[in-house]
């Protein structure tokens, strides 16, 4: 087998001892043109696993930088600039680079770019994504083939359905499987967010309103229920809706019509209506905020979403959807996954859930110079790692003691999962399981706001 070379351009002593010194740890020869010209007539007689380019030897020249990648004997292209511009940055992977580095250089990212591709008995191959594929419901695991049955079961129905799950593990991707196993399938499917709009414009949101109903409706407003007639409408985040409005929810399914604020006539519905939250219901009910007739009304079938923890074995699975996904999208040729990064995947706490696992894979298809995903691509925070064991109360919450009282307990909790979240009142509502606002009015109250 020929020896592995690399074939650095470019006059910059800094530069040709980081590409040396890389190419010793990844055990590849390595090779230096000074000029242009001599780095041309290089490649025109020998084949080279890597070409590094300094960006100052062809002047940012996207032609010219596009003709060395495009060299048969250029092999992988690795560009290197001092400072590189923000048109080079965004030039650089569409000119051919795999990789825009910057220095000094990282040794061990240029070592790894020139050492030689796994082995293909370690990495997981991707499959070929099959017509169709985009944004479903992926797994196996006992507790999602449940999930699956249910759906088959009711969706030629009407009734209304009631998913829970925390957030990130896929409620949405059940309504929308349900609409498209529906008799309702050629009508619309309107979700909407009940916690992503300000209460006060979510009631025209619903409902629709008159012109003249209020200062600034200046137009008639036909609302997501009206929008949904003949389909399917997604109420996700129930949970987080005010006591007035769930008492008009609970009117229309009972009624099966509504009125337009500022309007009389009464608007026929032919809605299925399928609802989702992160919340517990049934806490909400006992604590008042939540109505227990609508709760009812809601859950004529209820569907439970297991965490992505609970469901491990779905990892592989998952992580192979969307890897295949967004290599299609993004027009990326991967070929696998290595075993050690799957290892890292599979072995990742995932607090976000599927969510978080589709982000990761798509920013390591987007982040990665070759065709095979590695460790270093997903970029998985290790304090994420999954533990199975049980984790001491002191050391879970820095600073507890078994004396202090359950409000500061409460207030040293809410304090941490701010700081944990930058501040992001939305996310600790999620992980606190209460309302955006009583976690403000809370962290207010026990002086706890993060500096």
């Amino acid at each position: 087998m020929a020896e592995r070379t690399v074939l650095l351009i470019g006059d910059d002593a800094e530069v040709r001892d980081g590409v040396r010194a890389a190419c010793e740890r990844a055990g590849v020869a390595f090779r230096a043109a000074a000029t242009l010209a001599d780095g041309l007539r290089v490649l025109s007689d020998s084949h080279h696993h890597a070409t590094v380019l300094l960006a100052s030897a062809v002047d940012e020249d996207g032609a010219m930088i596009r003709r060395i990648a495009s060299a048969p004997a250029a092999g992988t292209l690795v560009l290197v600039a001092r400072a590189p511009s923000l048109r080079l940055a965004i030039d650089a992977p569409r000119l051919g680079a795999a990789e825009l580095l910057t220095i000094p250089l990282d040794v061990d990212r240029l070592a790894a770019l020139f050492s030689p591709a796994p082995p293909a008995g370690d990495i997981v191959p991707i499959p070929r994504l099959h017509a169709g594929s985009g944004d479903e419901l992926v797994g196996s695991s006992p507790a999602l083939v449940a999930v699956f049955k249910t759906v088959g079961r009711v969706a030629g129905s009407d009734a209304t359905v009631l998913v829970t799950g925390e957030s990130g593990t896929g409620k949405e991707l059940v309504a929308r499987a349900l609409h498209a196993a529906s008799g309702r399938s050629a009508g619309p499917f309107i979700a909407v967010n009940c916690a992503a709009i300000p209460e006060d414009l979510l009631e025209s949101e619903l409902f629709g309103h008159e012109r003249g109903a209020f200062t600034g409706a200046i137009a008639r407003k036909v609302g997501r229920f009206e929008r949904a007639n003949g389909g399917t409408l997604f109420l996700d985040e129930i949970g987080d809706m005010s006591l007035v409005l769930q008492a008009k929810i609970l009117r229309a399914l009972q009624e099966r019509e509504i009125e337009r604020l500022g309007g009389e006539a009464r608007i026929r519905l032919d809605v299925r209506v399928v609802a989702a939250t992160h919340r517990n219901l049934p806490s909400l009910i006992a604590s008042g905020d939540f109505r227990e007739d609508l709760f009812y009304r809601l859950a004529v079938v209820a569907l439970h979403l297991p965490a992505l923890r609970e469901r491990t074995g779905d990892v592989r699975a998952l992580a192979l959807h969307y890897a295949a996904r967004f290599a299609a999208e993004h027009a990326r040729e991967l070929r696998g996954i290595t075993d050690g990064a799957m290892r890292g995947l599979e072995t990742h706490a995932w607090p976000g859930n599927v969510r978080e696992l589709r982000n990761v894979l798509e920013r390591a298809v987007l982040l990665s110079p070759g065709d095979v995903l590695q460790v270093d691509h997903l970029q998985l925070s290790p304090a994420a790692a999954r533990d199975d064991g049980v984790v001491d109360g002191a050391e879970a919450l820095h600073g507890y003691s078994p004396h202090m009282t359950m409000a500061q307990v409460e207030a040293l909790h809410i304090g941490r999962v701010l700081r944990q979240v930058d501040r992001h009142f939305g996310r600790a509502a999620e992980i606190l399981d209460m309302h955006r606002n009583t976690v403000s009015r809370k962290a207010i109250e026990y002086g706890v706001l993060p500096g």
